[in-house]
């Protein structure tokens, strides 16, 4: 008897390989020799397959097996009591399966193993070369099991052999209707509590620099289907690697999903007793406890997790060096310049031949030795690894050799330089919050995380902007560089926010690469050689800031930063927060891969604004005003660290010696922003309006001064005018509401505004307020004025002055004025000019201006309306004069 079979707990791939192997084997019998995932379950039910005479293993004698047909699986572990016979001699056994060799693999006369996305793929081929062609059924099936297996080809482990094997099928009748309604399934509330339970469980570990979600829960009862409740928990939270254990009745069933190569799943659940493949597995665990269970996993996982890192990826570069002949003064001033607690020392010919430390450095200085010669107290017994040198070596030069960094070489040039601080970000993190034991850390860990955004960007950007991206990409690798996309875009784009403002950041010569791609787009360049950055500028528009990835220095608190070219980690190592280090690779090789050195996911995650060292403030206390604008601007939260750095540089009086320039220009941006009051009461809160001027008040009255603008402004807004305006200026005139004449003079001089504002701020707010306090008083009289008088108040004001004057209004009479002057008034003009006075016999002289401000009097009263009527009221009123 020929037995067609497959591996216990069969899915659709193994019906769709069962029923293909049927056609080559047409005598055989087909035997589950076990159970099956609920949603085969439920087909077999619903479909024609008794037509197959489908069997169980108890239907069967196995001592009248004499060729065992198995497909989808080649385990002796994972055929039930199928394995009872298979080391029998005279059993022909054939193998036709994709899944790689465990230490229970069989062999067979006939092996038909491929690397492929399913079983179903190898089977379809088959089809092809020997000309065998499926009914509609059977290629329905078939696609099912192609479907389940590749996770509807989107699996990292499909090959272009699965298309063609799709292709094949579709052109033989298979139903995709049915393979949806049978794959695609809404859950259950029993699954949809099950899910929630597993959200809630989520730990993250990181082995190897890999993150690995581990999720676990706890039944009394069964529920099906839950590899596909698994693999919709990977796609809801985005994860690379996904490993749920849950217990049901007696049993754990674990099952596994992951889209890195790193982690080979198939190898990892054969230790529990399972199989499948690279990318997707499963195994059925008794008598074993949960909790245990999870401590196993968690022991084997450094065994099966295989780092794709090379050296060139954790190195610094380009690498600060000091010369042999240097001296310990010299080593001093750039350790503490750069924050380095190790330099590589080298030779005339740029040749690595020591490392020197802090410690040797400082303890040289306290025996007053600073003008000793670096070469004398170096460490000359050192490890160097190559560029493509595995984690392994590079933790043998760190741990073993006790070195506190290891230069990285290529054809025994310097590179560039790993750090332990880069090797234990890489494998650990930086808080020790979590276990540490073979490599393993825990979640909530600060690390430097890598992961795909490719379908983030497909989804998420407009097409100009993707093509953009691949074309700067394409640009970098013709120019041997690397360019990251950073800052505020990336941010925003984990977010979901839309945000259209592109930094890039280029591993090299940034102004150099910014001409050479705008050459491919006809783009214009506008170069800033001091500071390696370029504006490339579309002919639309449309521009893309690029920067040299940069080291900068500060000689002193709020001084403007010195600047050296430095790699990308130490240029994301100066922004501002953590939230803003996100980078993105356009390189070909890493197209659209996300590096997180700093934790900046976890921020997000957390709607936290934290900075990157203690320092932050002191050295940019600008900063402080940017804490406050991203926290109302994103509804984050100032960390509690943060928040008390914060106060102490306040404290220290550090905004007072930034200069007033650069502490308008981040005013500016919080005064343009949608939350104004909020923002600025979180200033106020934090002392920085005191830290501008000392008489600077938030009051209660600022705060109905400032909601009464915003109505005014959005009111402006919907007359759609077109005409623009400074809503910052309008705001800004409310916070200096209560400051007195010398003292607004006192804050916009230090501010350093244009002097075109500073009229604005002085001599326009005295008059606008004078007028006000006339005419709340009542001195033009208790009738209604006429239009005239109304244009002539508020005629000369700038836009800002008048919605700043209406925001003031405490009365509904003078916001009537003010809307008449600001809707209609205003635009009236008058249409005799200079010559036609001239034509009319008038000499040019003062007389003109009556003439004038007479006609505009009576065409705003209405009184004229034609350019007949004012040249009548003209000749009628001062041609005799």
């Amino acid at each position: 008897m020929d037995v067609i079979a497959t591996h216990v707990n069969a899915d659709f791939d193994c019906l769709g390989a069962m029923i293909a192997a049927k056609r080559i084997y047409p005598d055989a019998v087909l035997v589950f020799p076990g159970g099956q995932e609920s949603g085969l379950r439920d087909f077999l039910l619903q479909s024609t397959l008794y037509a197959y005479d489908v069997k169980g293993i108890r239907d069967i004698n196995l001592d009248a097996v004499r060729r065992l047909i198995l497909v989808d699986v080649r385990s002796s572990d994972r055929i039930g009591h199928l394995a009872d016979i298979v080391d029998r001699p005279d059993l022909e056994i054939h193998i036709y399966d994709h899944h790689p060799a465990d230490d229970h693999a069989l062999h067979g006369q006939i092996e038909e193993i491929h690397a492929v996305g399913a079983t179903t793929t190898i089977m379809a081929h088959i089809f092809i070369q020997r000309g065998i062609h499926p009914t509609a059924d059977e290629a329905t099936m078939m696609m099912l099991g192609l479907y389940e297996d590749t996770g509807q080809m989107l699996f990292p482990g499909t090959t272009p052999k699965d298309f063609r094997a799709a292709a094949f099928l579709l052109e033989h009748g298979a139903n995709l209707n049915v393979v949806a309604d049978f794959l695609i399934r809404e859950m259950t509330p029993e699954q949809v509590d099950l899910l929630n339970r597993l959200l809630k469980s989520t730990e993250r570990i990181t082995v190897a620099g890999v993150e690995i979600a581990v999720a676990s829960a706890s039944l009394d009862h069964y529920i099906g289907d839950i590899s596909s409740l698994i693999h919709k928990m990977k796609d809801i939270e985005n994860l690379d690697v996904l490993i749920a254990a849950v217990r049901m009745e007696d049993r754990i069933f674990l099952i596994g999903r992951s889209r890195v190569a790193e982690v080979h799943l198939g190898e990892l659940f054969q230790e529990f007793g399972g199989g499948g493949h690279a990318y997707a597995a499963s195994a059925t665990v008794r008598d074993l406890p949960l909790v245990q269970l999870l401590e196993q996993l968690e022991t084997l996982l450094p065994k099966h997790v295989r780092s794709a890192f090379e050296a060139r990826d954790l190195m610094s570069h380009p690498v600060k060096t000091l010369a042999v002949d240097a001296t310990i003064d010299a080593a001093r001033e750039l350790m503490a310049r750069f924050s380095f607690n190790a330099v590589p020392v080298v030779d005339q010919e740029a040749q690595v031949v020591g490392i020197i430390t802090r410690q040797v450095v400082e303890k040289a200085a306290y025996h007053k030795l600073k003008k000793m010669l670096v070469g004398e107290v170096m460490n000359s017994d050192f490890e160097v690894v190559d560029i493509h040198a595995s984690l392994d070596a590079v933790q043998q030069g760190i741990i073993e050799h006790n070195q506190r960094c290891v230069p990285v070489v290529d054809n025994h040039h310097l590179v560039g330089v790993i750090t332990r601080t880069d090797l234990l970000r890489h494998m650990l993190g930086d808080r020790q919050d979590g276990k540490d034991n073979q490599g393993v850390y825990s979640s909530r860990t600060l690390q430097m995380k890598r992961k795909s955004l490719r379908r983030l960007i497909e989804a998420q950007l407009p097409t100009f902007l993707k093509d953009l991206m691949s074309r700067l990409g394409e640009v970098a690798d013709r120019s041997g560089v690397r360019a990251f996309l950073v800052g505020g875009f990336v941010r925003d784009l984990l977010l979901r926010h839309n945000n259209l403002d592109i930094d890039l950041v280029i591993e090299g010569d940034g102004i150099a690469f910014a001409k050479k791609f705008a050459k491919t787009m006809q783009c214009r360049v506008r170069e800033h050689e001091k500071f390696g950055t370029a504006v490339i500028i579309f002919p639309n528009g449309f521009k893309i800031d690029i920067a040299s990835a940069r080291l900068e220095y500060y000689d002193s608190p709020a001084a403007l930063p010195n600047v050296e070219h430095a790699s990308i980690r130490h240029d994301l190592y100066r922004r501002d927060f953590t939230i803003n280090t996100l980078t993105i690779a356009l390189n070909r090789e890493n197209y659209g891969q996300m590096i997180d050195f700093f934790g900046g996911q976890r921020d997000i995650k957390d709607k936290s604004i934290r900075v990157l060292h203690n320092l932050s403030f002191i050295e940019d206390p600008t900063r402080l005003f940017r804490a406050v604008r991203f926290e109302q601007r994103l509804g984050f939260r100032i960390g509690r660290q943060t928040e008390r750095l914060m106060r102490s540089a306040v404290h220290m009086g550090l905004v007072k010696k930034v200069g007033g320039a650069r502490i308008m220009h981040e005013l500016k941006q919080i005064l343009d922003e949608p939350q104004v009051v909020a923002a600025l009461k979180r200033l106020d809160q934090f002392e920085l309006l005191k830290s501008i001027d000392s008489q600077l008040r938030f009051e209660l009255r600022t705060t109905n001064l400032l909601m009464a603008a915003e109505k005014a402004c959005s009111w402006f807004d919907l007359l759609y005018t077109g005409e623009k305006y400074r809503r910052w200026v309008v705001y800004l005139l409310c916070l200096l509401d209560r400051m007195s004449e010398k003292g607004v003079e006192r804050i916009v001089s230090w501010l350093g505004l244009h002097p075109r504002d500073h009229h604005l701020f002085i001599v326009q707010r005295l008059r606008s307020l004078e007028l006000m306090k006339v005419l709340r008083q009542g001195k033009n009289g208790s009738s209604k004025p006429c239009n005239s008088d109304i244009y002539h108040w508020f005629h000369g004001f700038d836009l800002e002055i008048v919605l700043y004057l209406m925001a003031r209004s405490d009365s509904d009479r003078l916001r009537q004025w003010i809307s008449l002057f600001v809707t209609e008034l205003r635009k009236v003009n008058i249409l005799l000019s200079g010559q036609d006075l001239i034509a009319c016999g008038f000499s040019p002289g003062p007389q003109f201006q009556k003439i004038f401000r007479a006609l505009l009097d009576e065409r705003l009263n209405g009184h004229i309306h034609t350019r007949e009527d004012e040249l009548k009221l003209v000749k009628n009123k001062f041609a005799s004069n």
